[in-house]
């Protein structure tokens, strides 16, 4: 159990976090959530001890371990992909070279009774046990195991980490966190380069991860799947809601409400107030009670609203031009790069009006086609686009292909031609730039401010053929969804690549999915993709099952009696450790919201009738005390017998 004790952290006067308190308990799923800059990050950052707070502490024992993927990072290079992921086991291989070395003065002597023999002899049986414990049998077994769910193929693991893109390397970095087992892992935007496939089995070893997990995310679908605790962090302060991210959105509209009806209520009373206070000011029989509502205001605790800036993108595309019936005709189409082909004899139609979703995994040829219906790029094969086809297009790097040195008004100002130029203040404004915003230099925009400048080019013209190629990248969750609902709303053609499987939902009701060389078509949206996709691998899954039931059945009908019954011993202290745990813990959350209690009534002012108020205080502080130190006493016998269960085997 992780506790976040009072953290606090300011900037340049400004407070991010201002007394933030919350347990992390064993086995908890918990999102990060609150608006850009709200302090997420940085939180994460304090509980991996990458920085510091001004104030507060976090608490933890000793031996318990923390994994932190950050957003930003530097890779290293001059390793394979899978050399690389093997640093993740550093103690392990350090043990394996040291058996080694002693498997080799062995072999060497010939002096089997003396002392320095025998000690070679146990120093080995120690290491092995060591080893053993640590999955040091596994470790090779493991590691493809984990880069080949994040997207890798065999061959990719013996290639440089130095020929992979930032987000491939991305993936390595996540590997080795995952292959570290952590008790916490701290998850900042994992799923940000994932493609849909790696994306759910990330959600899928997540769900099963025996530790606990605290991560950031702007993909709905993904934190439903993962986490079962929501904490919102807004106006320096948070709010602990023990639900899914999207019970959380439903509560949290409940909490506003209620705010409103609060805060309405005390403007009403401090406005009432005042007017008694003005009207009566200056009357000798009414000094005392006038006193009385000055001291009455001056005690009032104002009553803060805590919705966030819902200000976000009002995106309505011109009206499309009618384009043919047939908008992109491709026939026995292939495309090579050097001797590797991506596409391979590709016959496909796009028809007038059709939202279609490109889908699978990276590298797979997506953007590739892109390009190719763009005429950027060589091709075998034919490709025709129909009648009157104006293609608009939002390229995967777009905001970093914009000049950096122009403006942000300049940006839109020197392509735009005709009527439309004396729009484009209107239209920055409706992608959130403001008459300050329109003279930044593109230089100091951040990712998702590039993003919307390069989605507001897509305005100056009318296009019947959209094609956006990851535009959600940088978005957040609000303005997601109204560029949603406006390409919902849009009359043309769209091909929309995306990973994200939220804001496809609904979208499009078309999906090509890219593998093998080629595309297959599927009907329907894309949780019904989805789920026919998760049909066919369980069913494979239900056939190892098979297989694996029945080399267990014959092991386990070999196992030694008294090995069994020693396992069904500790199996039997272990339920009785972990129940002791569970009451622990359950004392020790009512014990900390007693004390919350306590202390907001103290910071208050408020008269205090209780009978034995302090005494219980005082109490229940020590007791807490306790209570934490008993709980990492019992941790420590739950990992003893743990390790004790292994040893068995």
């Amino acid at each position: 159990m992780v506790s976040v004790n009072n953290i606090s952290v300011s900037f340049s006067g400004v407070p991010l976090l201002n007394s933030i308190s919350f347990v992390i308990s064993p086995k908890s799923r918990i999102g990060l959530t609150g608006k850009n800059g709200a302090g997420k990050s940085t939180l994460l950052k304090i509980i991996a001890k990458q920085a510091s707070a001004d104030s507060g502490e976090i608490s933890m024992s000793s031996d318990f371990t923390v994994g932190y993927l950050p957003q930003q990072m530097t890779y290293p290079k001059g390793k394979t992909v899978k050399q690389e992921a093997l640093t993740a086991f550093e103690e392990v291989i350090s043990i394996r070279k040291n058996i080694d070395l002693i498997n080799i003065k062995l072999a060497e002597r010939i002096d089997y009774e003396s002392a320095e023999y025998n000690s070679l002899i146990e120093k080995s049986a120690h290491l092995h046990e060591k080893f053993t414990i640590h999955g040091g049998n596994s470790i090779e077994g493991d590691t493809e195991k984990i880069l080949k769910g994040l997207g890798f193929l065999d061959s990719d693991f013996i290639r440089d980490v130095a020929e992979f893109s930032g987000g491939w390397r991305m993936r390595i970095e996540l590997a080795k966190i995952l292959l570290k087992k952590p008790d916490l892992l701290l998850l900042d935007e994992p799923t940000n380069h994932l493609d849909i496939e790696s994306i759910q089995w990330l959600e899928d070893f997540l769900k099963d991860y025996y530790g606990s997990i605290i991560l950031i995310s702007h993909d709905r679908a993904f934190l439903d799947a993962v986490t079962n605790r929501t904490i919102e962090i807004i106006k320096s302060k948070i709010y602990d809601y023990k639900v899914s991210f999207s019970e959380f959105e439903i509560l949290r509209k409940e909490r506003i409400v209620q705010q409103l009806a609060t805060y309405n209520n005390q403007q009403k009373m401090i406005s009432e107030t005042e007017q008694f206070i003005e009207r009566f000011r200056y009357k000798a029989t009414k000094a005392v009670q006038v006193q009385s509502r000055i001291k009455q205001l001056d005690k009032v605790e104002r009553v803060e609203i805590d919705e966030t800036d819902l200000s976000g993108l009002t995106i309505r595309f011109p009206e499309a031009p009618r384009s043919g019936d047939v908008v992109i005709d491709i026939e026995e189409m292939t495309k090579v790069y050097d001797t590797k082909t991506i596409l391979e004899n590709i016959w496909l139609t796009v028809e007038r009006g059709e939202k279609i979703a490109f889908v699978g995994k990276n590298g797979e040829g997506k953007t590739t086609l892109v390009r190719i219906i763009k005429n950027e790029i060589e091709y075998r094969g034919n490709v025709k686009l129909g009648h009157n086809v104006k293609i608009g297009y939002f390229a995967q790097n777009q905001e970093n292909e914009l000049d950096k040195n122009k403006t942000v008004f300049q940006t839109l100002d020197d392509i735009a031609v005709g009527e439309i130029r004396t729009k484009l203040r209107d239209i920055l404004g409706q992608f959130l730039f403001s008459n300050d915003d329109i003279d930044k230099k593109v230089e100091v925009l951040s990712g998702g401010e590039r993003s919307r400048l390069a989605l507001a080019k897509l305005m100056l013209e009318p296009y019947n053929l959209l094609i956006l190629d990851e535009p959600t990248n940088h978005l957040d969750m609000h303005s997601k969804d109204i560029l949603k609902q406006a390409l919902s709303q849009f009359g043309g053609t769209l091909i929309v690549v995306s990973h994200d499987r939220n804001f496809l939902q609904g979208l499009c009701t078309k999906i090509f999915e890219f593998g093998n060389k080629t595309i297959k078509k599927h009907s329907g949206d894309i949780k019904q993709f989805l789920e026919r996709k998760k049909m066919d691998s369980l069913k494979e899954i239900e056939k190892n099952k098979l297989v694996q039931s029945s080399e267990n059945s014959l092991k386990e009908s070999s196992q030694n009696k008294e090995i069994y019954e020693e396992r069904k011993k500790i199996d039997k202290e272990i339920r009785k450790v972990k129940k002791t745990i569970d009451d622990v813990e359950a004392r020790v959350f009512f014990l900390e919201n007693f004390i919350e209690q306590c202390e907001k009534k103290l910071s208050s002012g408020e008269n205090i009738t209780e009978s034995n108020f302090y005494i219980n205080f005082e109490k229940s502080k020590k007791e807490l005390e306790q209570k934490m130190t008993d709980w990492e006493n019992l941790s420590l016998e739950m990992n003893l017998l743990e390790e004790k269960k292994q040893n068995i085997n």
